[in-house]
């Protein structure tokens, strides 16, 4: 059973950080694939995902019905370690420092499942920091248990 029961993810004030971190009862692979591929990114974030470049500097889009569509560029990549992404905090517009932040994944294997941590970073350059990192903590706890309850029930390559 993967432990979820992490009490969500935690805003580090000081830090100006969002983060979490729980063990998945899924390898690293499968981890990993769901965290890359557009069609299985859809199935637990938003509802729309382009990301056809996967590669440092690939550029794409991930959709929120009720919220629209975000531009998300690939800032660091090293499969099946590492993933990190530049992502607007403003629908529509061009990723600057002072409108989007960064979520870093890191996969750790551990026997059979992965340890998943997510780390966001950028905050303090958003016009209202605080509210970003308040929304982005709740985002981040209920798509994680979406990333969880997927893996769960999904049958992931």
């Amino acid at each position: 059973m993967t432990d979820t029961d992490q009490s969500g993810a935690v805003i580090d004030a000081e830090q100006f950080q969002v983060t979490r971190t729980l063990r998945i009862e899924a390898p690293p692979a499968r981890v990993w694939a769901a965290l890359t591929q557009e069609d299985l990114i859809s199935q637990w974030f938003g509802q729309r995902t382009t990301l056809p470049d996967l590669r440092v500097g690939g550029e794409g889009v991930f959709g929120f019905d009720g919220y629209g569509d975000v531009g998300v560029r690939i800032e660091e990549y090293d499969e099946p370690a590492v993933l990190a992404f530049r992502w607007g905090a403003s629908v529509g517009e061009e990723l600057r420092v002072d409108n989007s932040t960064v979520a870093r994944f890191t996969l750790v294997p551990d026997g059979a499942a992965t340890v998943l941590s997510v780390v966001e970073t950028g905050f303090e350059h958003l016009a209202d920091p605080r509210a970003a990192m308040d929304d982005n903590r709740q985002g981040w706890t209920a798509e994680l248990d979406e990333l969880v309850a997927f893996l769960d029930s999904a049958t992931v390559a």
